[in-house]
């Protein structure tokens, strides 16, 4: 068997890694012209970390990154309502990892370079059309970027793991238009800086109208400073929609930072923080309507392309990742392409548009909206905000929407390498 993947990102990379493990031909199309280590910061949840172990890439990965040891939520004031430990600290067998996207993304190129040879990946090639040759194969055209000049791949499936913006999915769907955006911006960046709470802890702070988000992604270096990644989210739902969002537009210091000025808690300098920031990257908060379905013949989506979310959660990579092994395993099982594809969909597309949705009414993070509209001006005690239970049930209740409650007995569900 003979895959086509159009796409090279995080989704695109992990299948290549995982349909080889399972003895299939894969053949990856990029369409930027250079795979550069762009982005910032991302988390990876220990059912994501577990299917990169059974690849043979969670050593090195976790050593890039920082073993996320809990998750605190905080009110605007710099209060705490919540924090849960994670990962390992939680009793899972792997942990949860915070790390450069870009970092990410080379470690799995490297290996797809290695493991399936140099020709396996062709970049600067935009997917144009595809469509049934015969009754077991697909034919895809692409157009290289340099020459312009078109070329034709043959495979017995076509993956569309090209993001947000998929041509995969807008061939399937020439009319869905633009994703939909919820009326918040984000501005992401990294500073250097002193490591704060326990040193591997990631933060939420604020609410939906002006909410900071921060976690390291480094180890400390020799002056003690390590590589924070933080996010500045403010509500924009008064101005105009955005145009098409980009992860590498630059953005302004002064569209968002007075809003924090004085966000100076006892355990960070939030002001400090963004002014060690060198540069910030904007966008808006934007995802897509789920879909009735992912697979038409012999072609399927996967990812972002398949099920772009809010960056709520630390979903996104993650469960690319979960669609990647998916996708290797249904193949691998099953002798019928066909067959495959549909154990595939019926497995993942109904997981990840309960997520999608989850997202939407801000899923875990909905902590931080009701402390604000029931103490707006702090607490003494964070039991008189909440009901006994109520701050667990939530948390819970998100993580086994997002498919990484630990069963009874812990741990998580592990794939064998085969």
């Amino acid at each position: 068997m003979r895959v086509l993947i159009a796409g090279a990102g995080i989704g695109g990379l992990t299948s290549a890694l995982a349909l080889h493990q399972r003895g299939i031909e894969v053949a990856l199309f990029e369409s930027a012209a250079e795979i550069r280590p762009l982005g910032v910061g991302i988390n990876l949840l220990p059912h994501a970390t577990a299917e990169l172990e059974a690849l043979g890439l969670l050593d090195e990965i976790a050593a890039q990154g920082v073993r996320t040891a809990e998750l605190c939520y905080f009110n605007r004031l710099g209060q705490r309502i919540w924090s849960e430990p994670r990962g390992i600290d939680a009793g899972y067998p792997v942990p949860q990892i915070s790390v450069h996207r870009g970092l990410l993304q080379q470690i799995l190129l490297r290996e797809v370079t290695r493991r399936l040879g140099h020709g396996a990946l062709r970049t600067g090639c935009a997917l144009e059309s595809f469509e049934a040759c015969g009754a077991t194969r697909v034919r895809a055209r692409f157009r290289a970027r340099e020459s312009g000049a078109v070329f034709e791949a043959e495979g017995d499936l076509l993956v569309g793991a090209d993001g947000i913006h998929s041509a995969v999915r807008r061939l399937f769907h020439p009319d869905e238009g633009p994703p939909c955006w919820n009326g918040q911006i984000l501005w992401r960046a990294t500073s250097r800086f002193a490591p704060f709470l326990g040193g591997r802890s990631m933060f939420m702070a604020g609410s939906r109208r002006r909410k900071f988000v921060a976690y390291p992604i480094g180890a400390p270096d020799a002056s003690g400073r390590c590589v924070v990644n933080w996010i500045a989210e403010l509500d924009r739902s008064d101005a105009a929609p955005p145009s098409r969002e980009d992860w590498n537009r630059r953005g302004r210091f002064e569209d968002f930072a007075p809003e924090f000025a004085g966000w100076r808690f006892a355990w960070l300098d939030v002001p400090v923080l963004i002014a060690a920031a060198d540069e910030v990257f904007e966008f808006p908060m934007v995802d897509r309507d789920p879909l009735p379905r992912w697979s038409r013949g012999r072609v399927t989506l996967l990812g972002d392309a398949a099920h772009p979310m809010f960056p709520i959660g630390s979903n996104g990579a993650s469960q690319a990742i979960l669609d990647a092994r998916a996708l290797a395993d249904a193949l691998g099982d099953e002798a019928d392409a066909l067959a495959a594809l549909a154990r595939y969909e019926a497995k993942r597309r109904p997981a990840t548009a309960e997520i999608v949705r989850s997202n939407r009414r801000h899923g875990p993070e909905i902590v931080l909206d009701l402390a604000e509209e029931r103490a707006p001006e702090g607490f003494s005690r964070v039991e008189d905000v909440f009901a006994p239970g109520e701050l667990e049930g939530i948390a819970a209740a998100y993580k086994q929407i997002a498919g990484f409650a630990r069963p009874p007995g812990g741990g998580v569900q592990r794939t064998t390498p085969r």
